[in-house]
């Protein structure tokens, strides 16, 4: 019998991009040339990884899952889902504006998120993701069904 999937709680979901930030952060320190580049590229493609989790996510036991397909992020997804956050990531290289941009695109994903009946933000919406809470030991596979999240797609 597949496990039964939930909504993943916006705090987890918060907590989550935070340490993905901060890694990304801690990278740029130590490659300040490089750093930026793996950053971004990191972020855009961190929820394709590890079966639709990025590092934090899979500490967390959050799963990002295509509402169309009901199956684990793909790259494709995550590029487009992360893609509001790359800009802000980039945007960080301007002086004071990009801070303000960053932090900005970051508010307007959370209120996005809380506001949203399905904890949807801009991201999600663009790849028709969601975010769902998994077993951090879990190695099933994703089930073909998530009756939770049925009719989104």
């Amino acid at each position: 019998m597949p496990e039964e999937l939930r909504k993943a709680d916006v705090f987890l979901r918060a907590v989550s991009k935070t340490l993905d930030f901060l890694l990304i952060a801690a990278v740029w320190e130590l490659l300040p040339r490089a750093g930026f580049f793996a950053g971004i590229f990191y972020i855009l493609i961190s929820d394709g990884l590890f079966d639709g989790r990025s590092l934090a996510k899979q500490i967390l036991g959050l799963q990002v899952i295509s509402l169309k397909s009901k199956r684990a992020c793909s790259i494709r997804d995550s590029i487009l889902r992360n893609m509001p956050f790359a800009v802000g990531l980039a945007a960080l290289k301007v002086p004071l504006v990009g801070w303000i941009l960053f932090i900005c695109i970051c508010l307007l994903e959370l209120i996005l998120m809380i506001g949203s009946a399905d904890s949807l933000r801009i991201g999600d919406l663009i790849a028709n993701t969601s975010v769902v809470a998994r077993d951090r030991d879990s190695g099933e596979k994703q089930p073909e069904e998530l009756a939770s999240m049925e009719g989104h797609s």
